[in-house]
């Protein structure tokens, strides 16, 4: 086995890797300025060059793993666009028949809806039939879905395996029932849903689970090691610890333990402040949990963390990609991630990345510093 993929599965696997793997999850906005695409939707929707952007990412930074967070690409997803307009500073402004999407080398796409519905009221909201068995979307942002071809679920995983001769370790990506409640019902109704109409919150998160679960369990047959639940709503800044345990826990680990019967490990993705939810995280049955956001952007210490669950599951992060590889000046950005690979290095379940992913405007150069650090 490559030593690169072996690294990252022996630290997944708590064991001391011969050195410590790095691996970050890149925001679009950052893979296309560091890629310069001549097609900003072509990158967002075509899998083989989003593919193809993922590896030349991970090889130009020397990152021991990808990342892939899109799947199931329609190869006919040019088909749909009624049409496309250039603008001067290069962003495409598509037109399809219910919305424009403005796609730019900066961010994500920015959806507007010709006719916006309005979000069902819960109470409406006929679980068996506004929620598929099959998901055929994944909600990436507000208003914002990446939809599933049917026929094309997971091909971006062998194409990107053969594209590498499996010299990397791939994750995959699913998303977390909660964040599908809350794309249903919006924000600030799923979360006053959460305690005034709590059965029907989890008859709904049941639904999703079901779904995810499907999803999942084919994922896993394809050539990754990992997958990786986004889960980006979960912290303290949304849900307490209590209800994290009633609309979270229960679902997520349905999900975990689908994952692991297959023989892949599986990690949560929470962000923000999430240090009084650690050992509730742990009990979820993840292989291991990314992000950990420090100060300012969060509330983990991580030698702390690593001393209350660092012995039962892997850590991936957690590199302050705003402040330290962005706004931070040289020095510091050089002792910040110093300081995270000392604590790290003395833990056999390490994975240097940053917490969240990497902001679109990091430069190439302080990207490149992570490996070059491990060296």
């Amino acid at each position: 086995m490559n030593p690169s993929r072996k690294r990252v599965l022996d630290a997944m696997n708590l064991i001391k890797p011969d050195r410590i793997p790095v691996m970050s999850q890149f925001s679009i906005g950052c893979m296309m300025n560091q890629l310069s695409p001549s097609s900003p939707s072509k990158f967002w929707y075509d899998e083989e060059t989003f593919s193809k952007g993922l590896v030349v990412l991970c090889e130009k930074f020397k990152f021991d793993g990808i990342l892939v967070s899109l799947h199931g690409h329609s190869p006919n997803w040019q088909s749909s666009i009624l049409s496309k307009s250039i603008l001067e500073n290069g962003d495409e402004l598509l037109e399809f028949e219910e919305r424009t999407e403005l796609h730019s080398l900066n961010d994500l796409p920015l959806v507007k809806y010709k006719n916006k519905r309005e979000k069902l009221n819960i109470d409406d909201i006929d679980v068996s039939n506004c929620i598929p068995l099959q998901l055929d979307y994944i909600p990436v942002s507000q208003d914002l879905y990446f939809h599933l071809d049917q026929n094309n679920l997971f091909g971006i995983y062998k194409r990107i395996y053969n594209l590498t001769d499996g010299k990397y370790s791939i994750h995959g990506e699913i998303t977390s029932p909660f964040d599908y409640l809350l794309d249903l019902l919006g924000y600030e109704q799923g979360l006053i849903s959460l305690i005034l109409s709590p059965d029907k919150c989890k008859e709904i998160l049941s639904r999703f689970t079901e779904s995810i679960m499907k999803l999942a369990d084919k994922m896993c047959d394809c050539e990754i090691d990992a997958v990786k639940i986004s889960s980006p709503f979960a912290g303290m800044g949304f849900i307490s610890p209590e209800h994290y345990s009633e609309f979270v826990l229960p679902y997520e680990s349905q999900i975990i333990e689908v994952i692991k019967s297959k023989g892949k490990h599986v990690y949560i993705h929470t962000c923000g402040h999430i240090d009084d939810r650690l050992e509730l995280m742990q009990s979820s049955g993840a292989s291991g949990l990314e992000c950990l956001d420090p100060p300012p952007v969060g509330n983990v210490d991580l030698a702390d963390a690593f001393n209350r669950i660092g012995d039962k599951m892997f850590i991936k992060g957690n590199i302050d990609s705003v402040n330290t590889l962005l706004y931070g000046d040289d020095n510091k950005a050089r002792e910040d991630i110093l300081k995270i690979i000392d604590v790290g290095k003395s833990y056999p379940g390490f994975i240097l990345s940053t917490a969240c992913s990497i902001a679109p405007k990091v430069h190439s150069e302080r990207i490149l510093l992570l490996s070059d650090l491990i060296s």
